[in-house]
């Protein structure tokens, strides 16, 4: 299914954008050779490949969340400039 030019002027109204005459056919001629190729794509038998998410094997490379000690609630607050109720004290930015 070819995207037509009506197609191309409902997204370019969708995203509240203006173009050229020119530039809407050429977009009309660039999405249809993507779609063309996606076509093609799918011609590809596929069916003794795994599926992948990623072409790279990744891993996770963060730590693992271990619990450890940290400082007290009165540690914590002793150098705050202002607090209140054990919480840090801060000046409001949000009205």
């Amino acid at each position: 299914m070819p995207v037509t030019v009506e197609d191309v002027e409902n997204v370019i109204a969708l995203a509240k954008l203006e173009f050229s005459a020119e530039e809407k056919q050429r977009l009309v001629t660039q999405l249809n050779r993507i779609l063309d190729y996606f076509a093609k794509l799918n011609e590809l038998d596929t069916t003794d490949v795994p599926p992948t998410s990623h072409v790279l094997p990744l891993k996770n490379v963060f730590r693992e969340d271990v619990v450890a000690p940290s400082l007290s609630q009165q540690e914590t607050l002793a150098n705050a400039p202002d607090q209140w109720m054990g919480y840090f004290k801060v000046p409001k930015v949000i009205e």
